[in-house]
């Protein structure tokens, strides 16, 4: 402003309020470009979206959905097949065996504490889910009931399916570990649920 004759630097006539003079300054030329270029991309967009073939927020929630199908399906298919050259859940004969293994039982016991200990009990004795130490069962007692609730979860409930996140051998190790602490009696045990299996 020490220019005298820069006409930017000259305040323009007629425009005083307060003591406080209005020049005539130009605007920086990087807002300038910028306020261009939201009027452009705004154009293009109204083209694009509302005249042209971009999809609308239906169409779009639409393919959302079934890439969250397709990515499910993938990874459920990848799941039943995973680990030990393709294990497919065991008959029940091949999952006595399983459970008969100690080192697997080892093996459900870290898996169980990293995802099952927060619903079920470090112990088993129940939390948010129940009792896995008692007798009693509200989906089946069997060993192969157990690995078919791991897998598929129990929606309802709010208990994850697995198959998508352990691999079969790692829920047939879990469901090891579930067989070994059956009457273990831990402290503070949930009251029971489901129905008695007196020979389990």
């Amino acid at each position: 402003m020490s220019n005298d004759n820069n006409q930017f630097d000259q305040p323009i006539a007629g425009h005083e309020y307060d003591g406080i003079k209005e020049f005539d300054n130009p605007l920086p030329m990087w807002w300038l470009w910028t306020f261009f270029g939201t009027i452009i991309f705004a154009f293009i967009y109204f083209i694009h979206y509302e005249m042209g073939a971009g999809p609308n927020l239906d169409q779009e929630l639409k393919m959302d959905l079934a890439t969250i199908k397709e990515v499910a399906a993938a990874n459920s298919a990848a799941a039943t097949t995973a680990g030990g050259g393709g294990e497919q859940p065991p008959a029940a004969d091949d999952l006595n065996a399983v459970i008969a293994d100690k080192a697997r039982a080892a093996e459900g016991k870290t898996i169980f504490a990293g995802k099952c200990a927060s619903c079920h009990g470090n112990e088993g004795q129940g939390l948010i889910g129940p009792n896995l130490t008692d007798k009693f069962w509200i989906h089946g007692s069997k060993p192969t009931d157990m690995v078919t609730v791991i897998a598929k979860g129990v929606l309802d409930k709010g208990m994850p399916p697995w198959e998508t996140q352990m691999k079969a051998t790692e829920i047939n190790s879990v469901v090891a570990y579930i067989v070994s602490i059956k009457g273990t009696n831990p402290a503070n045990p949930k009251p029971a649920q489901g129905v008695e299996d007196k020979e389990y």
